[in-house]
Formats: structure tokens, C-alpha cells, sequence
């Protein structure tokens, strides 16, 4: 690929400046099977050597061992990176199937302290709400999010799967930079609402599972899958729906050949120009712990499809089997 490095885009009026796609970490700890520390970090140092600067963790991606595995590389080049982690969801080690999800303001104040002393660090650069708990009041949780930056402890504040409304009361409370919801080809219910409001609002969007889960990586793609991926759980993996979804990832496939790129470019160009068509800022966030796969998605992010594709592919989300988690 290319070796240039990705251009920059502001998160949010006030946001930090960051690479146009940064890099999902979940699955470097739990969730999609074994993982090579030493790859992870060779990966993790070729992105931000690529430009990539918005590294994605949350406190309870490995009940915390995400932030803690990451933590020596942003110490290392904390001037260049911006990372970003959540609060919310509620695991614990023993029983890490049993989530719940909490916004009470002590809660947020005792969770911004562990993410803090895992990562090793003073200051959260991008905090987000990584899922609304409707029992407590947005004044009451986004106020103590704001505290929180008043208190030098977090930069700048996100939310996660936000509706229109909520992106709105909490913008009013305090600036939103970030909205991080799931975006794809395959999946598009932020387009109802959301996106406008994000516009409205100067808010800009972090698109997560840009890839379907890796589903958007090729046909072959589910049929890789180790029986310790928590994907072989998901509805849109089932061998129910494999069928049907695989032949909808064949319309991309024949897209991509003439381009000579793969698959999962073109499903991460129809994101950049669907955004560009919507007049938002986009920074997807593909996870990968392999150094060739973020070589191949960071290419993608110069990428635009013609509305003649845009045409073709728009249909397709109609016709995605299962839901995606």
C-alpha cells in the first residue's frame, strides 16, 4: 500500500484533530479468540506510524484488560495519540456474562478513576457513555461526565447509540464530540435520525463494526470462525442467515474486483462517500489485531465509490438476515 500517511479530521468544532480512521482494540483481549500480544503491538505501532491516531478501548472490553494492554503504548507516544474509553456497561471477572449498565454520577467518578490507573495515565482524552441507563436523568449523568473535564481528568466527552433526542440534551448540557454508533453497508438505522441531528449538532461520528464483524470482509469470512469467537453466537452469523448474507457480500465482491481492491475497501469506501453524501465527519473505527488487514483498511480511507455503486449497494441493508448482535 501507499505509505503516506492518512489525513486528519476534527471530532466535533472544539475536538481533537485525528487520523480519518482510527483503530477498534476490543477484540485484541476478548471477544474474537486467541491473541498474539507481540502482533498487537507491532500493529498498534505500524497504525500510528500509518496515521492512525484514535485508538478505541472501554473499561469492560476483558473487564478491563484492554485498557491495561494498551496502556504501554500510549504512555509511549502519549503526545501522539488520542485515546478514547467508556463507561456503563458493568462486568466483573467472575461473572462476565452478567452485564448490567450504569449512569449514576458515582459511578461514572469511580469508573473514569480505574480506566485512568489502568491506562496509566492522568488524563482520558475522549470519554464515552457506552450505553444510556434511562433510570438516571442525562442532566445527572452527562453533568458529572462534565465534571469530569472540569476537573482535568477527561478532554472531551462522547455517547454511544444515542438517539436524535439525547445527542441533543446532552450536546446542551455539555459538547459532544463523538457519537459512536454501528454504520455500515449492512447496517443503517443511524441514518434515520441520528445522522441529521450529529450534522445539526457539529457532532462527529464514529462508525463501529464499519465491517459487519468482519462479515463485510468476504464471503469466506464466517466460515473462519474458532468456536471461542463470540461471532459464531450472533444471529447474523447463524448458519441460518450465513446463506443469504454470504450472497449479499457476493454483490460487494463483484463491485470490488473492477477496482482491484477487496471487499472490505469498498464496504469502508461506501461509508466515507455515504458520509461525504450526508455531510458528516466520519472516523471509523475497523478492529484488527493484524498489521496486513490495518494496511488494507487504512488504504480505503482515500476511497470513493461513484453514485452508480452507491446505487447498487444501497438495497442491500433491506436484505441482511439476523440481527448483528
Amino acid at each position: 500500500m501507499n505509505s503516506a500517511r492518512i489525513s486528519t479530521v476534527k471530532l466535533g468544532e472544539k475536538g481533537p484533530l485525528v487520523g480519518v480512521q482510527g483503530l477498534g482494540c476490543m477484540g485484541m483481549s476478548e471477544f474474537y479468540g486467541a491473541t498474539d500480544e507481540a502482533e498487537v503491538r507491532d500493529t498498534l505501532e505500524h497504525a500510528l506510524a500509518l496515521g492512525v491516531t484514535l485508538f478505541d478501548t472501554a473499561d469492560m472490553y476483558g473487564c478491563g484488560t484492554n485498557e491495561t494492554l494498551l496502556a504501554p503504548f500510549v504512555r509511549a507516544h502519549r503526545n501522539d495519540v488520542v485515546i478514547s474509553t467508556k463507561y456503563g456497561f458493568v462486568r466483573s471477572v467472575d461473572a462476565p456474562d452478567d452485564w448490567r449498565i450504569d449512569n449514576r454520577p458515582e459511578y461514572i467518578r469511580a469508573a473514569v478513576e480505574r480506566s485512568l490507573q489502568r491506562l496509566g495515565i492522568d488524563c482520558i482524552d475522549l470519554y464515552y457513555m457506552h450505553r444510556r441507563d434511562k433510570n438516571v436523568p442525562l442532566e445527572d449523568s452527562i453533568g458529572a461526565m462534565a465534571d469530569l473535564v472540569k476537573t482535568g481528568k477527561v478532554q472531551w466527552l462522547g455517547l454511544c447509540e444515542a438517539s436524535a433526542q439525547e445527542l441533543q440534551v446532552a450536546h446542551a448540557i455539555h459538547p459532544i464530540a463523538a457519537l459512536q454508533s454501528e454504520w455500515s453497508v449492512f447496517t443503517r438505522g443511524i441514518e434515520q435520525e441520528v445522522v441529521a441531528a450529529a450534522r445539526a449538532l457539529g457532532i462527529a461520528i464514529v462508525p463501529y463494526a464499519p465491517l459487519g464483524r468482519g462479515l463485510l470482509t468476504g464471503r469466506t469470512f464466517a466460515e473462519t470462525l474458532t468456536a471461542a469467537d463470540a461471532r459464531q453466537q450472533f444471529p447474523r452469523f447463524s448458519q441460518a442467515n450465513r446463506l443469504a448474507n454470504m450472497r449479499l457480500v457476493e454483490q460487494i465482491e463483484e463491485l470490488a474486483v473492477p477496482r482491484a481492491i477487496t471487499t472490505a475497501q469498498l464496504a469502508l469506501a461506501w461509508l466515507y462517500t455515504r458520509a461525504e453524501q450526508s455531510g458528516v465527519t466520519v472516523v471509523p473505527i475497523p478492529g484488527t489485531r493484524k498489521r496486513s488487514r490495518l494496511e488494507e483498511n487504512v488504504a480505503a480511507s482515500g476511497l470513493r465509490l461513484t453514485d452508480a455503486e452507491m446505487a447498487h449497494l444501497d438495497p442491500l441493508a433491506a436484505s441482511v438476515q439476523g440481527m448483528a448482535i
